[in-house]
């Protein structure tokens, strides 16, 4: 179903922008429309992950690695039965983390300096195991082909309003306003969408895969409260992004609405701890040999 749904989607963002194509210069922008985004189509797909890891200056981090964080993800994966992504850190305060990759052979797990530094070591599991889960999920290509597509069709919006005006029969002055908001606006409302509906699966999942539900909660809360009060500089300058990211960076209320790229972070932790209320320790996976081993220099040290 993960294809499916990436397929339908990029039908939907290829629909509109071949509309604005359309709105901007008739039959022939519209043409000219399809053949770009057919080619950010396959760009997207091949591509995406690369240029959303470099909007945010993500590094790889190698297997020597005092953290003990390529190790964490390591055995996680193991236990998601998942092959090991690649591990990249992000240099920034705010606690935070993402995952993305077209498939699960082709994924990477990204986390800031601040949740390593300000988590503990079961909280972290928690987030890299929800990561994991979306990875699993096949929520990646979905999420990442969206933020490269939001974001063309937000500057293909904005030349409207150069550009749709001075053509004969375009939208005018006024369209072109509208179509400078509304075209971004219908592309964050897919975003939004899709990524609301499947943070509720990945926590399940993720608490699944950790093996307590609560770690996840809590890390949630933790990370809701450093996001509230942490900018996170390129993500303000990516916004586009903002829903690959299990919190919110961009300081977005918290009530669930139409507007909101996640889902409550009160609502999620309720649904996390009722889980685990509801269910024995011998009914979730047998994972303790995946708690993170605490090492003698680092984050957790």
């Amino acid at each position: 179903m993960g294809y499916v749904r990436t397929a339908i989607l990029m039908a939907a963002m290829t629909a509109l922008f071949m509309g604005i194509g359309y709105m901007l210069a008739g039959s022939g922008g519209m043409i000219f429309a399809l053949v770009i985004a057919a080619g950010m189509n396959a760009f997207s797909w091949w591509n995406s992950d690369k240029m959303v890891l470099r909007m945010h200056d993500a590094r790889p981090v190698g297997g020597n690695d005092p953290s003990g964080l390529v190790r964490m993800v390591a055995d996680l994966a193991d236990a998601a039965d998942l092959p090991m992504p690649a591990v990249y850190v992000i240099e920034t305060a705010q606690p935070n983390a993402f995952a993305t990759g077209r498939n699960p052979d082709n994924a990477a797990v990204a986390v800031t300096t601040g949740l390593m530094q300000q988590l503990s070591r079961e909280e972290l599991a928690g987030v890299v195991a929800h990561e994991l889960a979306h990875i699993r999920n096949r929520d990646t290509a979905i999420m990442t082909v969206t933020a490269t597509f939001a974001g063309a069709i937000t500057m293909l919006a904005n030349f409207a309003l150069f550009f749709g005006g001075r053509r004969e029969g375009g939208p005018g002055l006024l369209g072109s306003l509208a179509l400078m908001f509304l075209a971004p606006l219908a592309a964050g409302l897919v975003q939004m969408a899709i990524s609301r509906t499947r943070e509720y699966a990945a926590d399940r999942a993720g608490a699944e895969i950790c093996g307590n539900p609560i770690w996840l909660a809590d890390a949630l809360e933790r990370i809701q409260s450093g996001a509230a009060r942490i900018d996170n500089d390129r993500a303000e300058r990516n916004p586009g992004t903002a829903h690959m990211f299990i919190i919110n960076p961009l300081h977005a209320h918290a009530r669930d609405s139409l507007f909101a790229t996640h889902p409550s972070t009160a609502n999620r932790v309720a649904e996390l701890r009722k889980m685990a209320g509801s269910v024995s320790s011998s009914s979730l996976p047998n994972v303790s040999r995946v708690k993170p081993r605490r090492p003698r220099s680092g984050p957790w040290g």
